[in-house]
């Protein structure tokens, strides 16, 4: 076992505290003033007077009357000194907080089509009021989110959350229920809307991986029931276009009554789709938003996830 002297001074260059007591004393001409700014005690701050002596091989503050003074060798340090606490602080200041005025380089997002066309106008808003240095690159999700993320293809991932990896970090946005989308003056827009009446329409399913079955179709199966999806297609926008133009019914997630329309409500209503309430109980779909955790304390990325926040609340709940 090594034994060390504890009154060894200490390499400066190593012992941060020395340059913040440094600047105090400096800075206050006083070892009382100095100690209540750094929240210590005068013999505490004393102590570290002297040690700073013995280190700079110079007095730093001697008396004059009933004042402290400061040697010519301490009037050429004050500045540097100062300057150094200044960078130490910024050094050790979390990376969120930064100015997003400063920030410069481009944002990746993948969204699904009508989430991305919903965010697109309301970030690109906040990031020229805020950011203007930033440019954004939205991605179809043509990608699988999890994979993307870890690899730093995609900055962060906007929609339905479901194929992440384990480290992945989500935050739930909103939660939608499912309607019927239909054309104005659609057969089903007359009369009670029940399973079997939606069951015995024409359907077009939303998957990107091609799948004629959801949720639905389970729920009317309870009941015996089963319908007929004639198409399918990879995105909501495609299969909201289509139903507008024929009998297909399109399955839409939309906001509970009372709240801010959701990005898929605002797109049915500039098609011009009647929306009607499904008479079967149905899991909710969420909207959310996914990214890496090499991100987490990032403050670029701190203001990306917190503009997507504010952006989705105009038109989500």
């Amino acid at each position: 076992m090594t034994l060390v002297n504890s009154a060894q001074p200490v390499d400066p260059v190593l012992d941060a505290n020395l340059a913040v007591a440094l600047d105090a004393l400096l800075a206050e001409q006083s070892v009382t003033r100095a100690a209540a700014r750094l929240h210590t005690s005068p013999a505490a701050m004393s102590r570290t007077l002297a040690r700073l002596r013995r280190l700079l091989q110079d007095p730093l503050l001697v008396r004059a009357g009933q004042t402290m003074v400061p040697t010519p060798r301490a009037q050429a340090l004050r500045e540097e000194a100062a300057a150094v606490v200044r960078r130490l602080g910024a050094l050790l200041t979390p990376g969120t907080d930064i100015d997003p005025a400063t920030l410069r380089g481009t944002f990746t997002l993948q969204a699904a089509d009508v989430v991305g066309a919903a965010l697109a106008p309301g970030l690109l808003r906040l990031a020229r009021q805020e950011a203007p240095g930033v440019s954004l690159r939205f991605r179809a999700e043509d990608l699988e989110g999890g994979p993307a993320l870890r690899d730093g293809r995609i900055d962060l991932e906007v929609g339905s959350i479901d194929h992440v990896d384990p480290e992945t970090q989500v935050e739930d946005l909103a939660t939608l229920y499912m309607t019927a989308a239909v054309r104005p003056g659609h057969p089903l827009t007359e009369g009670t809307l029940t399973p079997a009446r939606l069951a015995a329409a024409e359907h077009v399913a939303v998957s990107r991986r091609g799948r004629f079955t959801g949720p639905l179709d389970a729920a009317l199966a309870d009941l015996g029931l089963d319908r007929r999806v004639t198409v399918v297609l990879p995105s909501h926008l495609a299969a909201m276009t289509l139903a507008a133009r024929t009998d297909a019914v399109c399955l839409v997630p939309v906001s509970p009554p009372g709240a801010a329309p959701s990005p898929l409500t605002e797109a049915a209503t500039t098609l011009g789709l009647r929306v009607l309430d499904i008479p079967l109980s149905l899991p909710p779909l969420t909207l959310g938003m996914a990214w890496h955790p090499r991100h987490a304390a990032d403050g670029a990325h701190h203001w990306l996830r917190d503009a997507v926040r504010r952006t989705l609340r105009r038109v989500a709940p």
